[in-house]
């Protein structure tokens, strides 16, 4: 058994990214930019108003001075027009700045008598003046590779007139939910059975990091129908496992995966919950075996599949983490077992609490929750202590 340290160092080191692709920014929402994108335009691209207002010389301005309005600039076409002293231009929001004016005198501080207008306050050289560059420099680096591009991404790239991008490949997967007491959704319960759920847990999970093929097929427990549902699963991407990958007598996952030359590098893992964990490869697949209880299929996805799938789409860096942000304990905490221990909890203003059964079955218990908190093994936490939690939801 490894730790759950060396488990993802593992994986990550072992999975390459498939080939990028050129898609439109259209189509690029939360891709991974395969490159880095230099801006070829400053923003703004020219001195612009950031008022509606009179374009002035700051100094002509002051309490009852009258100033002369020569002309009037809209947003668009610049007209190449000229403001001197005691000038005025009539402007507008983003429209550009007339030669010789060094600032914006705001429309609600001047009183308009016919072609004059009258300035009510003193003005400072480069009020409300939008000066080319001050946002975005030519050159500078706006989206680095690896890093997901999100919406205000896609803005900043179409204002460089950037039309199409490369992005990270697409990454298909298959779900395989092994186990005789699983009952699909819609048929009757014989004595004994549950309702298969992991696979709708998986799937979801699987389209929060962009994964749109997936397939999912139940299997019994029996070998002849895991390896026949292994040859179709292997030609995804990746393919998930849930169940059969502990040590019983009906576990049959790790032989199957070997009677077809598969190879498997991990097997077990020091974390909570979700010890019978398994990766390997079956040819180019990469192959996740899951533990069947839902928390532990649910953690181990977030801590070693996750940022596999992400890593294989292009991600890289901070990209492939969950979000952590600091929070305070509402609870005293302490982990008196020898793996790393997730604990399941609400992150609400600021604070996180522990939320229901800390079980690998409380399937209710993780549904309320939104939060994890990492306590190593031997760990006290004290209550009201600060604590980095990663949130998913």
């Amino acid at each position: 058994m490894i730790s759950e340290e060396e488990a993802r160092s593992r994986i990550l080191q072992d999975i390459r990214p498939l080939p990028p692709r050129r898609v439109s920014l259209k189509c690029a929402l939360n891709c991974f930019a395969a490159e880095d994108h230099f801006a070829r335009l400053p923003l703004p691209g020219f001195d612009n108003s950031a008022m509606d207002g009179y374009a002035v010389v700051a100094s002509s301005c002051g309490p009852g001075k009258r100033l002369r309005v020569v002309g009037t600039q809209p947003a668009g076409v610049d007209r190449q027009l000229r403001v001197s002293s005691g000038e005025a231009v009539r402007i507008f929001t983003g429209a550009p700045l007339p030669a010789g004016a060094d600032a914006v005198i705001m429309q609600e501080d001047v009183t308009r008598d016919g072609d004059e207008i009258v300035s009510n306050v003193d003005v400072d050289p480069g009020a409300y003046i939008r000066k080319r560059g001050c946002d975005l420099s030519e050159g500078q680096r706006i989206v680095a590779a690896g890093e997901r591009i999100r919406a205000v991404t896609s803005a900043l790239l179409a204002s460089q007139g950037v039309a199409d991008v490369m992005v990270g490949g697409e990454a298909s997967a298959g779900i395989i939910s092994t186990g005789d007491e699983l009952a699909k959704p819609g048929e009757k319960l014989q004595a004994g059975q549950i309702y298969e759920s992991n696979s709708v847990l998986l799937e979801a999970l699987l389209s929060r990091c962009g994964v749109i093929e997936r397939s999912v097929e139940q299997c019994p427990d029996d070998p002849g129908a895991l390896i026949a549902a292994f040859r179709q699963g292997v030609q995804h991407h990746v393919l998930l496992i849930n169940g059969g990958v502990s040590v019983g007598e009906h576990d049959f996952v790790k032989s199957a995966m070997q009677s077809l030359g598969g190879e498997i590098d991990i097997w077990r893992v020091a974390i909570k919950p979700g010890k019978p964990f398994l990766y390997g490869r079956i040819g180019k697949c990469v192959v996740f075996g899951l533990p069947g209880n839902p928390v532990s299929a649910f953690v181990t996805f977030l801590q070693f599949v996750r940022p596999a799938i992400l890593k294989m789409m292009g991600a890289s860096g901070d990209e492939l983490q969950l979000q952590t942000v600091l929070a305070r304990l509402t609870v005293d905490l302490r982990n008196d077992g020898d793996r790393t221990h997730y604990v399941r909890g609400k992150l609400r203003n600021g604070s996180f609490t522990p939320v229901g059964r800390q079980e690998s079955h409380a399937l209710f218990g993780l549904s309320q929750s939104n939060a994890l908190l990492r306590l190593a093994p031997g760990a006290e936490i004290k209550y009201d202590t600060a604590v980095d939690v990663e949130i998913w939801d």
